[in-house]
Formats: structure tokens, C-alpha cells, sequence
């Protein structure tokens, strides 16, 4: 039996944890699955370097309005996936090599498990000790009974990008951010897609009004089944059925499950080392990212409710902040976590909706402005988009911004530093220049309507 001095499972936003300052740790890194985590792998940088593409096919599609005679000629879907992957899964395997070679580092290619608070079983049979350990096993895709029920075929997020070949025709189940995204993807490049999902519109975890034009927007281009639930799942051939509760159906090739995905902090026998875990399992920690049992550390998505790849990184600094210096433990800051959507229109969002403010009893104005109303977004001929800002009546203080259109999740950054550092709206419009005329006046136009003597 092996002891470490530490032992981190997962080697996504785990493995940055071995930084120079922890390098003379006897270390065990153990990874289950592709070595960098969903991230690389299966994430946030296949699926934008798909966005990418569909954006220019989009692009091309619409360019007709501006004068241009142009069109998509062909989708080489082969050569898209393998121009992805081929940079992806190199970066993959190097990184495994260079973890491998790593001085005082172990690597396991296993699951691991745990039989007490200090001890770890693999799942090739070895157990080894440790005196610290970080979890940052992050999450899965969850699929609903009634998908498994059916014995079909189906993909979800971590497997839809490497097919063959494109479907003619693709059902999401699901109306979050992965269907936007992958809606947005293979619509743009040719193909059919119908979601279908039970609530009342897409992206309802948003702010309201944004997530209502969204699904306007969103209509206009796919096929959308709102409120409906999925009795049975069926397929003749290539057609996959997907018969729905008020007695329709919807149809396709190719069914992807998008319907959330679920901390993987149930797949470590936590319970064993006494560790405690949320009803959806993720683990509980504290502000330093402590869990429940001491010299045991947890982070990114199997502890964090916001499953964001920055989010995870800065846990990863934090917990390698406070495994070096145990005496000056510094703590997380999860308060302005800006989040964006890769769909189109593009989404971002930062604090409180307007929803959340007035429930919590802030008094607020909401300052809005249109993309239509910028000499930018005179340029682009949109009609689409807008910028959100939620603020504090009589202080300015930022509370949540929110955007829809084209560089949401850039336009938003200005927005996340003011409500870090302090900064009211007329401040951050006012103190600085904007750009004429930039996109951002999108943003500078919606922090300009606010007024100081309403205390609403």
C-alpha cells in the first residue's frame, strides 16, 4: 500500500492544484475518464470551437440582407470534428505525459473510491493513503428514466460531438444552456432540430424577460415543444420517436439528452470517509473549500452549485493557496460569478435578475437598452438584443446585469469589474470614454439611464 502526502482525484481543475509551491508533496493524481477533465474534453472548448463555425455558417446564411449574394455550399462535418479534436486530444495526452514524467507525481488511470477518511481504493485493485486529499471529480450528464427505459441509442454533450456523420434531423430533450448550444450548432449547419423540454420556455433559469425573447427568437429557427413531458421513447429503423403527453409526437435521427448534469460527488463512496454531500451530490464545503471531514478538500463542479470552468480554476487556487499555507487559509469568493451562453443570440449574465432583487427587497430601477438603438447595431441590422442592468435606487450599486446579442459575453466583463470594485452605474458610465461607436455603448446607453433622485 502506497501513502501520499496528498492524493487529488480528477485532473481537470485537480491538477493545476500541484503547483510549484506543493511540488515537493509525495502526490497521487487519479483520473477515471480523458486526462484534463470536461473542460478540454467534452466541454466548454470543443463545444465554442463548434460555436465558432456555426457562427460563420449563420454568418453566411444571413448575409443576403446585407447586400451579399453568398451561400453554404457544403458542411464537412468529418473535417469540423476532426479539426477540434485534433487539437484537443493531443493537448489531452501531452498533458498526461507531462504528469506522468512529473517529479514526486503518481498518475492512476482509475476510479477511485474511498474506504476510510485516509484511504482510497482503485478500480484496478490497489489501495493507496494519503494525509490531504482534493475532490475535483466534477459532474455527468444526467438522463431521465424514460430514456433509459428505452433501450434507444441516444447521445448527450459528451459524446454528440465525435458522430460520423450529421443527423438530417436532431431532437434535444432539454431546454437549458446545452440544448441552446448544441441547438444553435448543428442548426447552422444544416440540420433539423427539435427540443423539446418541460417548461414553459428555454433558458428559465435566466432572467425573464431575456429568457422569453430568447424563446421567441429561438422559435423562429427550430422546432419548439414547450410544457411537454416524454411518455415513451420508441424507435423503427433509423427514426427515433419520442411520444409526448398530450398524445404528438416528435421525430428524428438523432435524439440528444440535455437535461442537466449532476455532481459526481455520489461515485466516491463519500460516505465511508464521513464526507457530507447536498441531495444533489455535491459535496458540502465551506469558505476555504474545506469539506466536512478535515484534511479532505473539494472544488469545482462536484462541490460548486455553478458549474463554470472558471469558477472551478479559481477553487483550484484557493485550495492550493491554503494546502501551502494552512496558517493564512484564504477564502473563495462566489458572490459576482458572470456566466455566458455560446447559443444565438448569444447570452450573458451576472448577479441578481430583476425577479431576484425584488424578491430579496432591494429597491431597484432596471436600466435597459436595445443593440437597435447603437449606431453599431444599426450596422449589424439587428433587431434582436438588448443590455439589462439591475441597479440599486439611490446608490447606483450594480445588483445583476444581463445580456442578449451578438458578444454578450464580452459586453458583460465591464459590467463584472464594476460590481467587484465597487463601482455605481453613472461612475462607470461617466468615468471613462466608450468607444464611438463600438458595441459597447450598448452597455454605456443602459447605465446612462439611470437616475439618482428616483428612490424606487
Amino acid at each position: 500500500m502506497r501513502h501520499y502526502d496528498l492524493a487529488i482525484i480528477g485532473s481537470g481543475s485537480g491538477n493545476p492544484v500541484i503547483t510549484a509551491e506543493l511540488g515537493q508533496l509525495r502526490t497521487a493524481l487519479i483520473e477515471e475518464s480523458t486526462f484534463g477533465g470536461t473542460c478540454l474534453n467534452v466541454g466548454c472548448i470543443p463545444t465554442k470551437m463548434l460555436v465558432y463555425t456555426a457562427d460563420i455558417a449563420h454568418t453566411v446564411g444571413d448575409a443576403a440582407r446585407f447586400g451579399l449574394d453568398a451561400s453554404l455550399n457544403d458542411v464537412r462535418w468529418r473535417d469540423i470534428r476532426d479539426r477540434i479534436f485534433g487539437r484537443i486530444d493531443p493537448r489531452s495526452a501531452s498533458g498526461r505525459r507531462f504528469r506522468e514524467s512529473s517529479e514526486n507525481v503518481d498518475f492512476y488511470p482509475a476510479h477511485a473510491e474511498f474506504v476510510d477518511a485516509k484511504t482510497l481504493r482503485l478500480s484496478t485493485g490497489e489501495t493507496i493513503t494519503a494525509d490531504q486529499f482534493v475532490l475535483a471529480t466534477g459532474a455527468r450528464a444526467t438522463v431521465p428514466q424514460v430514456v433509459l427505459d428505452s433501450g434507444i441509442d441516444f447521445h448527450t454533450s459528451d459524446t454528440v460531438m465525435r458522430v460520423d456523420d450529421l443527423p438530417r434531423r436532431l431532437v434535444i430533450l432539454g431546454g437549458g444552456y446545452i440544448a441552446a448550444e448544441f441547438a444553435h450548432i448543428f442548426h447552422s449547419l444544416g440540420v433539423d432540430v427539435t427540443i423539446v423540454t418541460r417548461g414553459d420556455g428555454m433558458l428559465q433559469r435566466l432572467d425573464q424577460e431575456l429568457s422569453r425573447q430568447f424563446t421567441e427568437v429561438a422559435a423562429e429557427r427550430w422546432n419548439i415543444r414547450l410544457r411537454r413531458q416524454v411518455e415513451q421513447i420508441t424507435q423503427a429503423g433509423a427514426e427515433i420517436s419520442l411520444h409526448l403527453d398530450d398524445g404528438s409526437e416528435s421525430t428524428g435521427d438523432m435524439l440528444l439528452v440535455a437535461t442537466g448534469r449532476r455532481a459526481n460527488g455520489d461515485r466516491i463512496n463519500a460516505p465511508a470517509a464521513g464526507i457530507a454531500l447536498h441531495t444533489d451530490g455535491r459535496i458540502v464545503v465551506d469558505e476555504y473549500q474545506r469539506s466536512t471531514v478535515p484534511g479532505i478538500w473539494a472544488l469545482g463542479d462536484v462541490s460548486s452549485p455553478q458549474q463554470l470552468k472558471h469558477v472551478a480554476n479559481a477553487d483550484a487556487r484557493v485550495v492550493a493557496h491554503n494546502l501551502a499555507h494552512p496558517q493564512q487559509l484564504m477564502s473563495s469568493r462566489h458572490q459576482i460569478v458572470p456566466a455566458a451562453v455560446f447559443t444565438d443570440p448569444q447570452i450573458a449574465t451576472v448577479g441578481l435578475t430583476e425577479e431576484q432583487a425584488r424578491a430579496a427587497g432591494h429597491r431597484i430601477q432596471v436600466l435597459r437598452w436595445d443593440y437597435a438603438g447603437t449606431a453599431y447595431g444599426w450596422a449589424m441590422e439587428t433587431s434582436v438584443g438588448f443590455c439589462k442592468v439591475v441597479v440599486e435606487s439611490g446608490t447606483g450599486r450594480l445588483l445583476g446585469a444581463h445580456i442578449l446579442g451578438a458578444d454578450a459575453a464580452v459586453l458583460i466583463q465591464p459590467l463584472v469589474q464594476a460590481m467587484e470594485f465597487g463601482q455605481t452605474a453613472l461612475e462607470v458610465a461617466r468615468g471613462q470614454y466608450w468607444i464611438h461607436p463600438a458595441l459597447t455603448e450598448v452597455v454605456e446607453n443602459a447605465l446612462l439611464q439611470f437616475d439618482p433622485d428616483v428612490a424606487g
